[in-house]
C-alpha cells in the first residue's frame, strides 16, 4: 500500500488543497479552518483515484476482513465507496445527509440487510461528525457497523473522542501531518504558511478554536 506521504501527494497534484489564512473557510461543524481539503477532484484523476481506491481496500481487508457491505456518505464518500466495493466484490449502499422529503423518505440508498457488517467510506474525517451520522442511519437499520475509512483525517482529538463513545475505530490513507511535510517539499505552501498552519491546528487539537 502507498504511504501516507504518497497519498498526500496525490491530494496535492490534483489541487484538493487550498489555503486562505485571510478569508478561512467554514466547516459543517462551524469551525473556522485556513485549509480546505476537496478530495472530490480525485475523481478527475484516473491513476490517483485508483491508487485511493486500492488503499481504502486494503485497509478494509487489514482492518475490517469480516465486512460484508460498503457504505459511502453523500455526495463525496460515494464513487470512492462504488470502486472499493468493486474492488471487494462487496454490494454498496450510499447514506444521505438526512432521509429524503418526497418518495419512500430514504436515507439510506440501495440494500443493506439487518446480518450486514459495513463499512463506512468517507473523503475526509474533521470532528467526526458527518460519519457519526451515518452510523446512526445504518445502526437504525439494524446493520453493524465494523468501522469506517477515509482519505484523510486532520486528525483531530474531538474525532478520536466521538469515534471512542460511539464504539468505532476509524482508519485513514493519509493526515494533516503528512499533507504538511509534503506539501513543504513540493513547494505547494511555503515555510511561512505552513507555520501559521500549524499553528492554527495546533490550538484546533487542544480544543482553543
Amino acid at each position: 500500500m502507498m504511504s501516507q506521504k504518497e497519498i498526500a501527494k496525490i491530494l496535492l497534484n490534483v489541487g484538493a488543497v487550498e489555503l486562505s489564512p485571510n478569508d478561512p473557510f467554514t466547516w459543517a461543524s462551524g469551525i473556522q479552518s485556513p485549509i480546505y481539503c476537496d478530495n472530490r477532484l480525485t475523481m478527475s484523476d484516473p491513476s490517483g483515484r485508483k491508487q485511493i481506491a486500492e488503499g481504502l481496500a486494503e485497509l478494509i481487508r487489514t482492518h475490517f476482513p469480516e465486512t460484508t457491505l460498503i457504505a459511502g456518505t453523500a455526495t463525496a464518500g460515494i464513487p470512492h465507496a462504488a470502486w472499493v466495493a468493486d474492488i471487494l466484490g462487496l454490494p454498496m449502499v450510499y447514506i444521505r445527509s438526512k432521509a429524503k422529503g418526497h418518495g419512500r423518505s430514504k436515507q439510506i440508498e440501495g440494500k443493506a440487510a439487518a446480518n450486514d457488517k459495513a463499512v463506512i467510506i468517507e473523503d475526509l474525517i474533521s470532528t467526526g461528525g458527518s460519519s457519526l451520522n451515518a452510523v446512526e442511519a445504518l445502526r437504525s437499520e439494524g446493520v453493524e457497523v465494523t468501522g469506517v475509512v477515509s482519505i484523510f483525517t486532520y486528525e483531530l482529538a474531538s474525532a478520536d473522542a466521538a469515534f471512542s463513545e460511539a464504539g468505532l475505530v476509524y482508519k485513514s490513507l493519509t493526515n494533516f501531518g503528512s499533507l504538511a511535510e509534503a506539501a513543504v517539499e513540493s513547494g505547494a505552501i511555503s515555510n511561512e504558511s505552513m507555520d501559521g498552519l500549524l499553528a492554527w491546528h495546533g490550538k484546533l487539537k487542544e480544543g482553543l478554536l
